[in-house]
């Protein structure tokens, strides 16, 4: 048009500023305004209302409140435009001026105000705000901002309250929810809502399905993992993007990577992100070989590795004790793909070196990193566990030191590694001395806990438990186990009571009654023979319930899965993929 001399109007000029707006066209948008002073139409009301939008949306409030203070007439659009620019960004004050200021007030005001204070956290000023709409301003939209808010600041009750309120609710109300449980945690209550979904006759997205998947990875309950990928394929839903990502990570967390690998070779078109899952599932059971050679073929057609795949490579290494293939990868991303390291990686590599014992060096490595990469307290963690596998009492006063000391907040598991520790080498006042601090600051130790998912039910055991229905059955169970383990020149190892017993049958006692043998005893009481045995366990297994559970799975001939807090064992035929490096 201004090539051919044709001047553009009040009909053209709003047009293109909106173009400048939608492509984030800054400069551009300022040579218009400038064009728009100089062709006359500086004071056009619907030219201003667009530059106001135009500079709020690229986040110049300035600019925005200068064009708005210069308008004559200001219809109740401009002045949304002006609010939502200030909640936009973060400038709640200047919005709820602005607010307060404003003539009229529509359904858009109310929930733009509303939105924008939740997004900048600021859910109680929101609420405030939503309580003082009347009813007929509280659009389903309003609603849901809500529920989002409060479940974005972690006040799920709040959020729930709000939900059973509702006058009506849309599939976004359900998936708010459902993502606000899996988000915070609540994996039961989010598997819940999804069946609640279901019975109402909502038809469920991809968002329904990707919070659902995410749910029962958290619960590990596997009966549920299969039925949405069922419901999946027999809705017509692609197995594949996101959903096949969540769906191979979904199948790794519950311990039946056959399933991960079967759903990953059933993707015709492969994308990084199913690459690295399936490399992240396989080195979370201990198939090291088997994650190489994808990362390796993956390579091999031209997939460009990012960081979070060498994250699952790296692991894989480290729970196969691959010391040097670990150090070659870790270069490799650094000289081939030039990724800089995070504290992700050093702390894989860190992980690598302390479960191969090679303590030293790993303290090196940590005490090398780069000063735009300081140590979190996962690597000193790390490092804290792998002294106390490998008996170093002073490497682990040093991270535990490192911990505490720097405040980084460290957590019972730092105080209860540290406690191990002492116990194990026999010096009871320093155990003594860790359990005062722990009750001086207020922390709990975790109590060892399994649990068992039998016919859609999940079963929940704690360290010498007498709860459960099935109690007499359980621990008849487990005499009988004692006896077969005697049959089979078993001798417990009484050194990992970490209690300060004196009596060995009191110590062989305290090993019987771990969770992991509960919740074993129950899966040989209730399921059948061909079924494997999964537990999940909070804690890391002890050695002599990894030696009991070997020679179960060989007594039982049964096959017993058990995933603790780094990695999964598959114990079969009286051994474990693990290969005792764990």
């Amino acid at each position: 048009m201004l090539t051919n001399n044709i001047l553009p109007d009040g009909f053209t000029l709003p047009s293109i500023i909106k173009g400048c707006s939608r492509l984030h066209a800054k400069s551009e948008g300022k040579q218009v305004h400038g064009l728009v002073f100089k062709i006359g139409f500086g004071f056009d009301r619907f030219v201003q209302s667009s530059l106001v939008n135009l500079y709020a949306k690229f986040g110049d409030m300035g600019l925005a409140r200068l064009v708005f203070d210069k308008m004559g007439d200001k219809d109740l659009v401009v002045w949304n435009c002006l609010v939502d620019g200030y909640v936009r960004n973060g400038e709640v004050k200047f919005a709820l001026k602005v607010f307060d200021e404003m003539p009229k007030r529509d359904k858009f005001t109310w929930t733009c105000l509303v939105d924008g204070l939740c997004k900048c956290g600021k859910v109680e000023v929101a609420r405030e705000i939503f309580d003082r709409m009347d009813d007929s301003d509280k659009s389903l939209v309003t609603w849901n901002v809500m529920i989002h808010g409060y479940m974005k600041s972690g006040k799920i009750e709040v959020a729930g309250e709000l939900f059973e309120r509702m006058p009506g609710r849309s599939l976004i109300s359900w998936n708010s929810m459902i993502d606000g449980y899996q988000r915070n945690g609540c994996f039961y209550e989010a598997m819940k809502l999804f069946e609640a979904l279901l019975n109402e006759g909502f038809v469920s997205s991809n968002a329904t399905l990707s919070s659902a998947l995410s749910a029962v990875s958290g619960l590990a309950v596997l009966g549920n993992g299969r039925w949405i990928h069922s419901f999946m394929v027999k809705n017509g839903f692609e197995v594949g993007g996101v959903l096949g990502t969540l769906l191979i990570e979904m199948y790794s967390k519950c311990g039946s990577i056959e399933s991960a690998l079967a759903v990953f070779k059933g993707i015709a078109k492969k994308k990084l992100a199913h690459w690295t899952a399936i490399i992240v599932g396989l080195g979370m059971h201990g198939l090291a070989d088997q994650a190489l050679k994808l990362f390796t073929e993956m390579r091999r057609i031209g997939m460009k590795p990012h960081a979070i795949t060498f994250i699952g490579v790296l692991n894989a290494c480290s729970h196969a004790g691959l010391v040097d293939e670990g150090n070659r990868i870790f270069q490799m991303m650094i000289n081939e793909y030039k990724i800089e390291p995070t504290v992700e990686h050093y702390g894989c590599l860190v992980d690598i070196l302390c479960r191969a014992g090679h303590l030293e060096q790993a303290k090196e490595i940590i005490e090398s990193m780069p000063v735009t990469v300081k140590p979190n307290k996962v690597i000193w963690m790390i490092l804290l566990g792998g002294a106390r596998n490998h008996g170093n009492l002073e490497i682990g006063e040093y991270a535990a030191h490192n911990l505490i000391e720097e405040d980084l907040d460290a957590h019972t598991g730092c105080y209860t590694v540290l406690s191990n520790m002492y116990a194990a080498a026999g010096k009871w006042d320093k155990v003594s001395h860790v359990r005062e601090m722990m009750k001086n600051r207020g922390v709990v130790k975790d109590a060892g806990c399994s649990t068992i998912e039998y016919k859609g039910q999940l079963h929940r055991f704690i360290v010498g438990d007498k709860s459960h229905p099935q109690t007499q059955d359980i621990y008849a169970k487990l005499r009988e186990i004692r006896e077969k383990l005697k049959l089979e020149g078993h001798v417990p190892d009484t050194s990992q009571v970490l209690l300060n017993i004196d009596g060995e049958k009191e110590k062989e006692s305290e090993l019987e009654n771990h969770s992991e043998r509960l919740a074993i005893s129950f899966g040989l009481i209730n399921m059948e023979r061909r079924t494997p045995i999964r537990i999940i366990k909070n804690l890391r297994v002890c050695n002599d319930c990894h030696v009991v559970t070997k020679l179960l799975s060989a007594i039982y001939d049964r096959e017993i899965i058990v995933r603790d807090n780094s990695r999964f064992h598959h114990f079969k035929n009286g051994s474990c993929s693990c290969n005792d490096f764990w």
